[in-house]
């Protein structure tokens, strides 16, 4: 229950910080920040703007928003290519590495039975979502930059939320992918 208040008292306090950041890049001249400071501005918009979908999505059910039909996978082939075009494996090596490669951690999403299954299709769907409403925020962020010429902080914040978002929201569709193929098989297998 205290998540419930307590995380959109969170994305408020980011969307806040995002305000003030964005507030004060619009009166910077772009000459002013040296280029350690475009590169940490770029890190904490992405960040905080990203930040303002996640915590509310641990813990409410935000994937709702977009309703079923965005989340049925229409052309797995075309996201299977995408994936190995841009090496998203790496990415969830990576993920893996760092954090997911805890057991405890894997278990919270996925137990191995029906019903985790369910829920790991459930936590996919909560995660894209989290991500795609960053991802497309930061860059409406970034052509603001662009306007008050600030090209360096646009060209990083770019980059580090197509790391930070469009690869999650590409790794939760290959994830839904291989969750229906797996489905698929079990609604085959007879029941003994």
């Amino acid at each position: 229950m205290l998540k419930k208040i307590l995380f959109p008292i969170i994305a408020i306090f980011l969307a806040y910080r995002s305000y003030e950041l964005l507030k004060t890049l619009w009166f910077a001249e772009p000459s002013e920040l040296i280029l350690p400071i475009r590169i940490l501005i770029a890190f904490l918009l992405n960040l905080f703007i990203t930040g303002i979908f996640a915590f509310p999505g641990f813990a409410y059910k935000t994937n709702r928003i977009l309703g079923e039909n965005y989340y049925r996978i229409k052309d797995p082939d075309l996201i299977s290519r995408l994936s190995k075009l841009l090496k998203v494996e790496y990415f969830k090596k990576f993920l893996l590495l760092v954090f997911w490669g805890k057991k405890e951690n894997r278990q919270k999403f996925f137990d191995g039975t029906k019903l985790g299954l369910d829920n790991f299709d459930y936590q996919t769907r909560q995660s894209e979502f989290g991500h795609l409403a960053a991802l497309i925020v930061i860059q409406i962020v970034v052509f603001f930059m662009l306007f008050k010429g600030h090209y360096a902080i646009a060209f990083f914040t770019t980059l580090l939320n197509f790391i930070s978002n469009f690869y999650p929201v590409l790794l939760q569709r290959t994830h839904r992918i291989q969750i229906s193929r797996i489905r698929n098989i079990l609604n085959r297998k007879p029941n003994p």
